[in-house]
């Protein structure tokens, strides 16, 4: 790597010296050309390195966006940029700031590249039950029932396997398994589903970044060998927590106490989820910066105050710098307990930067810490890029660092003096405004992935978020001292108190009219328009800022761009879907998942719990034994068993869930194309239809499987020299 390198720097030397010899007068006209450009950029000198974070990002997003999997050796090519910019920098130093953002986008890519290419191969389950034996790695609690992530797993008598399965037990198996016992169990087992439809989220690339290979359930009760070591200390540790947070509460108030104190969410019922989620206290259940914050301010002041009351200590040791040290030890083991989720690792990065900032007496929160952060997550994971927790947790931040970074001033100016109405006011302001520059900033995010919008969150979370900070928490951390002692429920009442109180004020928000609405998902494009408008708000400082805001406006507006496909087939044919003008006409068959059912009606806009799509004709679908015919320009039909006599024959599409094989001449997606290709999304136009597969809209990568082939069909050769 060392000799590449300077072969590319000497290369990039001569590059230089021949341009010089051949345009004289190179640098001048450069220096004319990018005069506009320099005299802004040297506004925001201060603000140029935040934007080699934003590069490496766009990399790993462009990664992910290619039709087709680039050569891993590609990632070389990218070893001149850094000289590039560096030469390019002594004269032209702004020139040379855009050389290393070309060298960040080109490092993002690499890391994508990178990652994806040390993943183990991916599983193929036995297509029928099997005897499934493997090691325990994870143990998460269902309302149904519990739920396993084996390692080493192996089918049958065959070899262990790379990737973790998945399997969820019996609701009634008595069985409690630890991590590290040796589980035998008989399931069925399938590997990642796709996506529900061309464009969904890709579950199948999100398994293979985590290493799971497949998912199933039991058929029949679990056998369980301990473990010789017994199960890790941390598991241990996670596993009594949750056992004693669960036998001293109610299920619910548990279930979500135990989210709180160990990140796991599994357990929560469903009604009280959705009321988190649609209140817009969903982000309490997601341990991240709150919770941390929280857990490291009370240990840094425990910490500081015993430090303190210890006179030896106090007057030879800098009490501040040890209660730092311990805040971050134990901001650490808060993270490692609750899973290390990416919203934590952010967290956990900012709050070690302003820790050490507030010892070191420089500012403790800052967009240079933010970036830092960022930049860590995407190297160490790339594809958390493409995720909401990701994309939401950054946004928030960098809203609320640009929000206070442009308030703080006018603050001051309004309220010079210094007094307790003062701080009781900036108080209520500080809490109402970080909840509307939060929700504001993660809104885009929610529309892309999820088709909501919580238009109360500010009301519940002026309730809910001081209620968490200084009751539940701080009651939580309490109990988890207390457990070595016995003396845990003295903490865990007012803990239950505080939860229950917050599900309360859930319950109570999500029953207001409108709480939660459902629109339009955002297209890609249109959230890239959201977040790079985002970004040159927040992360400039001049007049040019507000450039961002009509990017935002128009990447908002990017949902009413789009048409929605007007008929869908799901991957396993077993529900199609037709969106006619008086409503949507739905074929199902058994096994249908709803999972996809739910995912199609957000993308239609259409409410859940509004009147369901039903399975009779509906204005302009004329269904008749065998068929039903879309009375419209062009004409589909969607096949129902054998077809009546000239159904199809002047259909410019046939759709049906079973092989058609032959029986209409016209453009046919069947129990054939799903099989080969995955859903499909289709529009109607005057000109005729189009659709489009999932595998033609996410190509050859490594976590699309190969296109299936039949039973009995020999491999093809390869190809020889």
């Amino acid at each position: 790597m060392m000799r590449a390198m300077v072969a590319a720097m000497s290369g990039v030397a001569t590059l230089a010296r021949w341009r010089a010899a051949t345009f004289p007068g190179w640098d001048g006209a450069m220096a004319r050309l990018l005069a506009p450009a320099e005299a802004r950029l040297l506004e925001e000198r201060g603000r140029l390195a935040l934007w080699l974070p934003v590069a490496l990002g766009a990399g790993v997003l462009l990664y992910f966006a290619l039709p087709w999997e680039p050569w891993a050796g590609w990632a070389w090519a990218a070893l001149p940029l850094p000289g590039l910019a560096c030469l390019a920098g002594r004269r032209h130093p702004h020139l040379g700031w855009a050389a290393g953002l070309l060298a960040a986008l080109a490092l993002g890519a690499a890391l994508g590249c990178w990652h994806a290419a040390r993943q183990p191969p991916a599983l193929e389950p036995p297509r029928t039950a099997t005897m499934l034996r493997g090691e325990v790695a994870l143990v998460e609690a269902l309302p149904d029932g519990l739920r396993l992530s084996l390692a080493a797993a192996r089918f049958g008598d065959g070899e262990a396997q790379a990737r973790r399965v998945r399997v969820r037990l019996k609701r009634d198996d008595p069985a409690r398994p630890q991590v590290g016992d040796q589980v035998l169990v008989r399931a069925l087992v399938r590997g990642p589903a796709p996506p529900a439809y061309p464009g969904a989220w890709d579950f199948q690339r999100a398994a293979w970044f985590s290493g799971l290979g497949g998912s199933g359930f039991a058929l029949g009760p679990a056998e369980v060998t301990p473990g010789e070591a017994g199960p890790p200390q941390l598991a241990g540790l996670r596993g009594g927590i949750e056992a004693r947070v669960a036998a001293a509460m109610p299920a619910g108030a548990g279930a979500v106490s135990v989210a709180l104190l160990t990140g796991w969410q599994s357990a929560i019922p469903a009604a009280d989820m959705a009321a988190m989620r649609d209140s817009g206290l969903a982000h309490l259940l997601s341990v991240s910066g709150l919770h941390i914050a929280i857990v490291m301010g009370l240990a840094f002041a425990a910490a500081r105050l015993g430090f303190a009351l210890v006179p030896w200590v106090a007057l030879r040791l800098p009490g501040k710098v040890l209660a730092g040290v311990v805040a971050l030890a134990v901001g650490g083991f808060y993270m490692l307990l609750t899973g290390s989720a990416v919203p934590m690792q952010r967290s956990f990065g900012m709050a070690a930067l302003t820790t050490l900032a507030l010892l070191t007496g420089r500012r403790a929160i800052t967009l240079r810490g933010w970036a830092l952060a960022a930049a860590a997550v995407m190297a160490l994971q790339p594809e958390a890029v493409t995720g909401p927790s990701f994309q939401m947790s950054f946004a928030a931040v960098l809203a609320l660092i640009s929000g206070w970074e442009w308030l703080r001033p006018r603050l001051n100016a309004m309220a010079p003096e210094q007094g307790w109405r003062r701080k009781a006011v900036l108080a209520v302001f500080g809490l109402v405004a970080t909840s509307l520059l939060a929700g504001a900033a993660t809104t885009p995010f929610g529309l892309y992935h999820f088709g909501r919008l919580q238009l109360f969150g500010v009301a519940a979370n002026a309730v809910a978020v001081p209620l968490t900070s200084a009751l539940v928490m701080p009651a939580g951390m309490v109990a988890v001292a207390l457990m070595p002692l016995g003396l845990e429920g003295l903490a865990l009442a007012p803990m239950q108190w505080g939860v229950e109180a917050t599900l309360w004020v859930a319950r109570f928000v999500a029953d207001w009219p409108g709480a939660s609405l459902v629109a339009r998902p955002l297209p890609g494009w249109g959230l890239a328009m959201v977040s790079f408008g985002m970004l040159w708000l927040c992360l400039w400082r001049s007049g040019w800022r507000s450039w961002g805001l009509p990017l935002m406006a128009l990447g908002l507006l990017s949902g009413s761009l789009v048409r929605a496909p007007d008929l869908l087939v799901s991957a396993d044919a077993r529900m199609i879907a037709l969106r006619t003008p008086a409503g949507v006409h739905w074929q199902q068959l058994s096994g249908g998942n709803a999972l996809t059912r739910e995912m199609w009606l957000r993308l239609w806009a259409a409410p859940a719990g509004a009147a369901l799509p039903r399975e009779g004709g509906a204005d302009g679908v004329d269904c008749r034994p065998g068929a039903c015919v879309l009375q419209a320009a062009p004409q589909v039909v969607l096949l129902r068993g054998e077809p009546p006599w000239g159904a199809c024959a002047h259909a410019a599409l046939v759709v049906s869930a079973e092989p058609v094989r032959g029986r209409c001449r016209a453009l046919v997606v069947d129990r054939f194309s799903v099989w080969r290709d995955g859903a499909h999304a289709v529009w109607f136009g005057r000109d005729g239809v189009s659709v489009l597969s999932d595998r033609a809209f996410r190509g050859e990568r490594p976590w699309v499987p190969p296109m299936p082939r039949p039973r009995g069909l020999p491999e093809p050769l390869a190809p020889t020299e």
